[in-house]
C-alpha cells in the first residue's frame, strides 16, 4: 500500500512510524511532515496548500490511503471532497466527514447532539450576538469558576476559565468580537466541573467501534498543573483510576450512544473520535470531542498497540471492525514534551537540537521540528516528544527524563511532574 498521511505534529510522527512497520506498505508519504517523519518517509510540501494538491497527488501517485492527523481538514471538508470526486472516491480515507468533524468544529453542535443523546455533560448556554443579554442571567445560575468557550476551532486555545462574573461577562464580549475570529462568532458557557480529566478514544467504522488505550495528558505549562493551558505537556497511558467498572459507565452511557447517535443522524464516520472526559466522583461526563487522536495521547497509545496498523485502518475503511481483535501492551508509556522557551507564548525558533543520536530507551516524536541546512532545528512551541515503556510509570517517567536531560537545545523547557497525580 502507499499511504498519504497528512500533518505535521509529534501525532502524526507517531503515526508515521506506526505505519513503517505494516507489512503491508510499500510507500509513504507525509504532508508537510517535519524533520522526524523527514528521517522515515517521504515529506511533501504542497504550494499552494489545498484539497485540489492534495486530490490531484493521489491520483498521480497512485495512493492507496489517506490518513489524516489534524482536525482542520477533517471539519474543513476534506473526506467530502473526496466522496464528491468520481477519480477519488475510491480511495479510503481515515477520518470523518465534514459532519462528523462537526463533533469537533462546533462545541455549540456537539453539546447539543450529547443533550439529544442523553450523553451526560456539563450545563450550558449558547451565546451569539442576538441572545448576549440572556448570558448574564445563566451565569448567576452558576457557581464560579465559569468556563467560556469559542464554539468553532481555535487551536486548542478557545477555552478560558475565569473566577469572577464580570470576568466572564468580559471574556464572552472579547470573544463575540473577534478575540478568536470566527471560531467566537458564538460562544458557550459552561459550567464547571470538579473532577480529574482522561483522554478515551475509539476507532469506528460507523457501525462498530473499538476501544484504545486511554491516556491522560497534562495541559499546563507550569509543574503542578499551573499557568497557561498550552497543546499538551506530557502523557501517560494507561490510567489508574480507569478501571474496569468505570470504563464500563464510559461504554454504556458515552461511546455505545454517541456511536448510535452518529447513525442516528445519518452522519457516515470512518475513523477516531476522542472522548475528553471529566471523572466526577465515580461518573464520566464529556467535557468534548475531538475528531481525530490527541496530541500528545497519540504518543503513548499508538506504542502500547500491537498489531498492524495498516491492517486496523482496513477495517476500518472496509467497515469489519467488529471481527478485528486489538492486541495492547500492558506496560506503562509515558511521554514528556520538550517545548521552547516561553511557549504557549511568544517563543523563538530555528535553534540546532542537539544529542538525539545519544537518545536510548526512549522514542523521539519530533513535533516542531524542520531540516535547516542538513540539521535539525526548532521550528514550533512544542518541540519533541520523548516516550518510554516500563513495566510502571515510575520506570518509563525515568527513561523519558532520562533522555529529556541529554537532548538539547536552546530554550528548552519541559515539566518534571508528569503523571503527579496518579
Amino acid at each position: 500500500m502507499k499511504v498519504l498521511l497528512i500533518g505535521s505534529g509529534g501525532r502524526e510522527n507517531a503515526l508515521a512510524w506506526k505505519i513503517i512497520q505494516s507489512k503491508h506498505l510499500t510507500q509513504l508519504f507525509v504532508t508537510p511532515g517535519n524533520a522526524g517523519t523527514g528521517n522515515i518517509a517521504i515529506n511533501i510540501e504542497f504550494v499552494p496548500y489545498s484539497f485540489e494538491s492534495i486530490g490531484k497527488f493521489v491520483i498521480v501517485n497512485k495512493i492507496d490511503m489517506v490518513v489524516v492527523g489534524p482536525e482542520e481538514p477533517l471539519v474543513k471538508g476534506l473526506v467530502d471532497f473526496f466522496a464528491s470526486s468520481e477519480r477519488l472516491r475510491s480511495v479510503p480515507i481515515i477520518g470523518p466527514s465534514k459532519a462528523g468533524a462537526m463533533l469537533e468544529g462546533s462545541k455549540a453542535f456537539a453539546k447539543e447532539f450529547m443533550t439529544k443523546y442523553h450523553i451526560p455533560t456539563a450545563r450550558f448556554f449558547r451565546v451569539n450576538a442576538s441572545n448576549r443579554s440572556e448570558a448574564k442571567a445563566f451565569l448567576q445560575t452558576l457557581q464560579p469558576p465559569y468556563v467560556i468557550k469559542a464554539d468553532g476551532l481555535a487551536a486548542g486555545k478557545g477555552v478560558v476559565i475565569v473566577n469572577t462574573l464580570p470576568e466572564a461577562e468580559q471574556e464572552i464580549d472579547a470573544m463575540l468580537q473577534g478575540k478568536f475570529g470566527q471560531a467566537g462568532k458564538e460562544v458557550v458557557i459552561e459550567e464547571y466541573l470538579q473532577g480529574i480529566e482522561l483522554s478515551v478514544f475509539v476507532a469506528t467504522d460507523g457501525k462498530s467501534y473499538i476501544l484504545l488505550p486511554e491516556a491522560k495528558d497534562y495541559k499546563r505549562v507550569g509543574e503542578g498543573d499551573t499557568g497557561p493551558n498550552t497543546g499538551g505537556m506530557g502523557a501517560v497511558s494507561p490510567v489508574p483510576f480507569a478501571t474496569p467498572d468505570f470504563m464500563q459507565k464510559v461504554e454504556n452511557k458515552i461511546i455505545k450512544p454517541t456511536i448510535a447517535g452518529l447513525q442516528q443522524e445519518g452522519i457516515e464516520y470512518k475513523g477516531f473520535i476522542f472522548f475528553g472526559l471529566m471523572k466526577v466522583g465515580d461518573e464520566p461526563y464529556v467535557i468534548e470531542y475531538n475528531a481525530r487522536l490527541g496530541d500528545p495521547e497519540t504518543e503513548v497509545i499508538i506504542p502500547r498497540i500491537k498489531n498492524d496498523i495498516l491492517e486496523l485502518f482496513n477495517a476500518i475503511a472496509n467497515q469489519t471492525l467488529n471481527t478485528f481483535q486489538l492486541n495492547i501492551d500492558t506496560r506503562t508509556a509515558a511521554t514528556v514534551m520538550l517545548v521552547s522557551k516561553g511557549y504557549p507564548g511568544t517563543y523563538e525558533k530555528g535553534f540546532e537540537i542537539n544529542n538525539l543520536v545519544n537518545v536510548k530507551d526512549s522514542i523521539v516524536f519530533h513535533a516542531g521540528t524542520t531540516f535547516h541546512n542538513g540539521r535539525t532545528v526548532t521550528s514550533g512551541g512544542r518541540v519533541l516528544s520523548i516516550t518510554s515503556l516500563g513495566k510502571n510509570l515510575k520506570e518509563a517517567l525515568a527513561l523519558s527524563y532520562k533522555n529529556a536531560e541529554i537532548i538539547d537545545f536552546q530554550g528548552k523547557y519541559y515539566r518534571r511532574d508528569i503523571g503527579f497525580d496518579l
